[in-house]
């Protein structure tokens, strides 16, 4: 038996973080950050995200990083050049386009966590989730939704599958939760 299993502990993973950079997001929605941070960081794991120091972005870092987690950001120069990169990152890696970014979190990730957040929130999960359903990779892809932020997507989801155009097997790959403990338990499996 492996000195992880004998402590509790899962094997070291990088988890991908995608949420919300907008200003004048809901308290909650800053504290779900949060305490997924802290998760990130009890289990000995790296944060992964778009290296923003704003919102939700911010909230998930700073929590990973008092935890001990070690973060890494990936972020576009021209977010860089706005004052938004979040320079307290371990490692902050600067792209020159956000396809790059994305390509540069991808490989820097063992598994993927989408908070709510809005357009380029659901862009990148997508993005991730469609290459999970494609087999371009076989890393967790969690949709951690506690108060209900994506049912209108999902609702929508389930009519796509319901006419055709997905198959329901492609809905099952992603991951669905409501606690973040669920939420960092999908992302050891």
């Amino acid at each position: 038996m492996g000195a992880d299993a004998l402590s509790g502990k899962s094997a070291p993973r990088a988890v991908c973080v995608y949420c919300s950079s907008a200003e004048g997001i809901a308290p909650a929605h800053l504290e779900l950050a949060e305490a997924l941070g802290r998760g990130i960081a009890a289990r000995g794991w790296t944060l992964v995200s778009g290296g923003g120091q704003r919102s939700m972005m911010g909230a998930v870092a700073r929590a990973a990083r008092a935890g001990g987690a070690r973060t890494v950001g990936v972020i576009p120069r021209s977010m860089v050049e706005r004052e938004w990169a979040d320079h307290d990152s371990d490692e902050l890696l600067v792209t020159d386009t956000m396809r790059e970014r994305k390509a540069m979190m991808d490989a820097h990730a063992d598994a993927f966590v989408t908070l709510p957040g809005g357009l380029g929130t659901c862009e990148e999960l997508f993005e991730t989730w469609s290459a999970r359903v494609l087999d371009l990779h076989t890393k967790p892809v969690v949709l951690l939704d506690p108060d209900g932020h994506y049912g209108g997507l999902l609702h929508w989801l389930n009519g796509v599958a319901d006419g055709g155009f997905a198959r329901p097997a492609a809905l099952d790959t992603l991951v669905r939760v409501t606690g973040v403990e669920a939420a960092l338990d999908a992302c050891a499996s």
